[in-house]
């Protein structure tokens, strides 16, 4: 029996400018802002930072797909390990969201002013 060896430096180069051009699309619009995606909400946060998660997720979820080699498994398998993962990120956030209103409305409409 003989295993050949296969180079992945094509692949490799791939998963590398893939995540790259994410993370620069990430460090530009935090950079300049769009007015349109910085001042438009959507459930009670701006849709620049709702770009920002779901590029985060997308990179998290990218990297997981590449460097696990989850692409080569069977798809029960993938989702085993990528379903709680998305069930957690996306509970986390929903408290974060939350619990971030729920401070600003206290400090917002309370007497106790904004100390920091």
């Amino acid at each position: 029996m003989s295993h050949e060896h296969v180079s992945n430096t094509k692949r490799i180069w791939m998963v590398f400018g893939l995540l790259s051009v994410v993370t620069t699309v990430e460090v530009i619009l935090g950079i300049i802002k769009p007015e349109s995606l910085h001042m438009n909400n959507f459930l009670s946060m701006n849709l620049l930072n709702w770009i920002f998660i779901l590029l985060t997720i997308y990179k998290a979820y990218y990297i997981v797909w590449a460097f696990m080699h989850m692409e080569g498994e069977k798809p029960s398998l993938r989702w085993s390990v990528v379903a709680p993962l998305i069930f957690l990120v996306l509970y986390l956030v929903f408290i974060l969201l939350v619990e971030a209103d729920y401070i600003y409305e206290v400090f917002k409409n309370a007497t106790i002013k904004w100390n920091f």
